[in-house]
């Protein structure tokens, strides 16, 4: 029966850092899910010695192992011959795989090139894991190792291959297999606003390390918790929900959305939900506040307008900035964010404008307005509120902060919470 498990990665593109290993985290989250603890997680290159210490130092440790990457057709893809030498079984030829390749290929008009048989051979013994979308499938095969039964798993590095292989062949099994009956679940809250370390301290108040494990993950510019909880199927669900309950109770208004979501879009659910319309003046975010709000599928139903407004010129023709503005205040300033505010609502016929000037760098700073210096401003018919925020970190954190906090102030006037607190800016 299956309690523990290791994930190896498997490819040169990932340790020489030219794309980043999503599929591990996923499968993570997938084990923890049904209860299987993940030991580790090994990321090795296409070389075949160190192939097969991670299988051998994966076997070693779980009683499923499984593997995404190398099931290609080209010289580099060393994973099954690997497995095969490990497992002392000799490759024969699936013919039914042979078949769904050139059909494959056949069906898109495409030649077949005689190096994807390769694709079609397995390890003596193994069990094919289908393929719907690709021409690599993957198996799984038992293995004795150290005296020890292991299951090796095998799948392809593509994630849009390796997700539905998973879903609909291996996580079934995993599940038939798994021992014992208590599963993990897990609950995660989005925050922003508030620290790592005041975070920990916060929810370590109303939970115990008894209770839950409590992860957390800094993901600039925003927070994640995590709740994960291990019980039986009857009781679990209502055990996580109690924590949860005293979470949200303890950090409030710092949390901005619960699972996967973003700022953004929480934001567009709120706006749509209120039916308000929104039009955006931006400085120096140039853009990126408009750019993720129009990243959430359906933004036209509240989004007017996005105005990028650069110098200040634009500022005057565009927004109706005063130039007395800009000589006596300049474009840095709480008097020019509200006049662009003012000005984009105006001009878009818009329920709520937000604007945003600062000085992002490395230079243009000076010792009254220094590097970071951002002002932030939301004008509405019952609002017109900007205030000034001193952030840290390079012109592109500085940028990405400055929008995460704009959006946030979308949030918390559509929910009726306090503008312009005081927040955590600096990295």
């Amino acid at each position: 029966m299956i309690q523990r498990a290791a994930v190896i990665s498997t490819g040169d593109e990932l340790t020489t850092g030219r794309i980043v290993d999503t599929n591990a985290n996923y499968l993570a989250d997938q084990l923890t899910q049904i209860g299987i603890e993940l030991a580790a997680v090994l990321t090795v290159g296409d070389v075949p010695e160190r192939l097969e210490w991670a299988w051998r130092s994966a076997a070693a440790i779980s009683d499923v192992v499984i593997s995404t990457g190398g099931l290609g057709p080209t010289a580099d893809d060393l994973t099954t011959a690997t497995i095969a030498r490990l497992a002392g079984r000799k490759l024969v030829l699936s013919q039914q795989v042979v078949d769904h390749i050139r059909a494959f290929f056949s069906g898109r008009g495409r030649p077949m090139p005689e190096n994807n048989l390769k694709q079609a051979l397995f390890p003596e013994g193994a069990e094919i894991v289908p393929n719907p979308v690709g021409t690599a499938p993957g198996f799984r095969l038992p293995l004795t190792h150290n005296g020890r039964a292991v299951q090796l798993i095998v799948l392809p590095g593509v994630p849009r291959e390796m997700k539905p292989m998973m879903q609909a062949s291996v996580l079934p099994w995993l599940k038939a297999n798994r021992a014992g009956r208590a599963v993990y679940l897990t609950h995660t809250f989005q925050t922003f606003g508030i620290t790592e370390s005041a975070l920990d301290e916060a929810v370590g108040e109303v939970i115990s390390a008894d209770e839950a494990r409590i992860s957390f993950r800094a993901s600039f510019p925003e927070i994640s918790v995590r709740l994960t909880v291990q019980a039986d199927p009857e009781s679990a669900r209502a055990q996580l929900e109690a924590l949860a309950v005293r979470v949200r109770v303890r950090l409030g208004e710092y949390i901005y959305g619960e699972g996967e979501t973003s700022m953004e879009a929480v934001v567009g659910k709120l706006l749509t939900r209120r039916e308000l319309t929104l039009a955006i003046a931006e400085s120096c975010t140039g853009g990126l506040i408009g750019h993720r709000v129009t990243n959430i599928a359906g933004s036209s139903r509240y989004l007017k307008a996005d105005f990028v407004v650069y110098s200040n010129e634009a500022k005057m023709r565009t927004l109706g900035v005063a130039q007395s503005t800009l000589d006596r205040h300049g474009a840095v300033s709480e008097a020019c964010v509200k006049e662009m505010a003012a000005g984009a609502r105006k001009l878009a016929g818009a329920d709520l404008a937000l604007a945003t000037s600062g000085i992002a760098g490395p230079d243009g700073g000076t010792p009254d307005k220094p590097v970071g210096t951002v002002w932030i401003a939301l004008v509405a018919r019952d609002l017109n509120i900007a205030r000034r925020y001193q952030m840290g970190g390079d012109r592109q954190w500085i940028k990405l902060l400055a929008s995460q906090a704009g959006l946030d102030w979308i949030r918390r006037y559509a929910l009726g919470l306090e503008l312009g607190k005081s927040l955590p800016f600096r990295r």
